[in-house]
């Protein structure tokens, strides 16, 4: 059983929630690998502390997140990830993960005064520029 430094950037100008960060990037680092069964998290106080955010902030994260049977509070142990999650359940949470760092883009991109066409056209861009640059060298 590791135990692993959770790694969360929480963005306090995004307008999602601070709770709602937290869930997504727990979920993303499961997703990715980042995160694997029986890594256990900070406890609720240290997490808030490390974060500086509100003790009920992170206790309602991790609420969702033990709902959703992620993660696991096992009294005088601590909270861990749960057991493997199915195929399905790792795709869902990508996909999730995925859309929640695209609303975030969105809308950091919106706040700084840029045009749905002009955001879409920079994810164009950079998709094409990535792709070029990760092509197999001749």
């Amino acid at each position: 059983m590791a135990n692993k430094k959770l790694i969360l950037q929480i963005d306090f100008r995004s307008g999602l929630p601070i709770y709602a960060q937290i869930v997504n990037q727990v979920q993303a680092q499961l997703a990715s690998g980042i995160l694997k069964p029986d890594d256990q998290l900070p406890t609720v106080r240290a997490l808030a502390e490390e974060l500086r955010v509100n003790f009920n902030t992170v206790a309602r994260a991790y609420r969702i997140l033990d709902e959703a049977r992620i993660i696991s509070t096992q009294q005088g142990r601590g909270t861990f990830i749960t057991e493997r999650l199915s195929p399905k359940a790792t795709e869902r949470l990508r996909r999730e993960a995925l859309e929640a760092l695209t609303q975030r883009y969105i809308s950091e991109a919106l706040r700084l005064e840029f045009s749905k066409s002009e955001i879409r056209q920079m994810v164009s861009d950079q998709l094409k520029a990535w792709n070029e640059a990760n092509e197999p060298k001749e």
